[in-house]
């Protein structure tokens, strides 16, 4: 299949700049696979939908504050720094911007002084750098000096503030290191989990490190030539054995999020998963067959993105482009801050 099999207008006032106050209240389309019907609707009528035993999958991630701004040695230029990942051997993986290329050795200087990086290498847009802090943990510099990272279709002027970093994290969050929030999970809140719960319907959690691949576009002419890049993820025995009783007793198995849906689909062994941690570059496109899970919970994604195409290869190309045309219709706000689509 062409890129242009998964393009859409997506105008531009229709990108959703903040969270609704309630996250429940945001809009629900429930689109069902086997008839193609639509229905619309809010978040907090999910459970109208759901079926006492379904299981729902979160991701447990949180946000790392990760992108900093800064300037570089010794000329004083601007530049930003956006750190991705710690590595083994104590350096971090990063992107960065500056007026001029980035290159090794060069010298930032972030928070004045409080945190410093050195290039060490650079590959393709990567950069491998050292972080040292002025008196503290790099761990603890990078809480004070670094921001939350919203995404680039989100404008903020100013930067994030105080209120966007507690909106862009899950009411659920527990393990640091995603560098974008799994934005399906957003739209929870604790009282409505509560409610679900005394429904009937069952939870679990994984971590999946959500990153960068979220808003990577697919370049490619064919979408079969793109790639994913890596995302880390942990499914402990607790989390494996609901899933394996839910499958053993056909209960629903449903994923929150598309990197969820990608986590369980990499540790599927036939019909059940195994505890695991790892890495999962699992690109999903038309013709996959998905083994774990039986509905998603997601929001509406970028045209010509890997997770259009992702939601596509579950619900169908067609089915899914005319429910997006139908939300655009009809007023739904997409992307990170915005509403939210359940496919059964």
């Amino acid at each position: 299949m062409r890129r242009s099999d998964f393009e859409y207008g997506l105008p531009k006032s229709q990108i959703a700049q903040f969270p609704l106050k309630s996250r429940t209240a945001a809009r629900l389309l429930v689109l069902d696979r086997a008839s193609g019907r639509v229905v619309h609707t809010r978040f907090y009528s999910l459970h109208e939908f759901l079926r006492p035993g379904d299981l729902l999958v979160l991701n447990d991630t949180k946000v790392l504050r990760c992108r900093m701004l800064g300037r570089r040695a010794p000329t004083g230029g601007k530049v930003e720094l956006f750190v991705l990942r710690r590595l083994d051997d104590g350096t971090f993986e990063a992107l960065g911007k500056a007026s001029r290329r980035l290159t090794p050795g060069s010298e930032l200087i972030f928070g004045e002084g409080a945190l410093r990086a050195r290039v060490l290498d650079r590959k393709e847009r990567r950069l491998i750098v050292s972080l040292s802090a002025d008196g503290a943990r790099v761990e603890e510099a990078l809480e004070r000096v670094a921001q939350v990272p919203l995404p680039p279709y989100i404008r903020r002027p100013d930067g994030p503030d105080e209120a966007d970093e507690e909106l862009y994290q899950t009411v659920y969050c527990a393990h640091p290191g995603a560098v974008a929030a799994p934005t399906a999970g957003l739209h929870f809140e604790d009282d409505y989990m509560r409610k679900l719960r005394s429904l009937g319907i069952q939870f679990t959690s994984i971590t999946v490190h959500t990153g960068l691949g979220s808003f990577r576009p697919i370049r490619t002419e064919n979408i079969e030539d793109h790639r994913m890049p890596a995302e880390r993820f942990y499914m402990g025995e607790l989390a494996a054995d609901t899933i394996n009783r839910a499958r053993d007793e056909r209960r629903r198995v449903i994923a929150v999020g598309t990197s969820c849906v990608r986590a369980l689909e990499t540790i599927a062994q036939g019909q059940r998963v195994v505890p695991c941690e790892g890495e999962t570059d699992l690109y999903i496109v038309p013709g996959y067959e998905f083994s774990i899970v039986d509905a998603m919970v997601t929001n509406f994604h970028q045209p010509a993105s890997s997770l259009l195409v992702l939601v596509s290869a579950f619900a169908g190309r067609d089915a899914i482009l005319e429910a997006y045309a139908e939300a655009l219709e009809s007023g739904y706000r997409f992307l990170s801050f915005g509403d939210a689509m359940l496919i059964t």
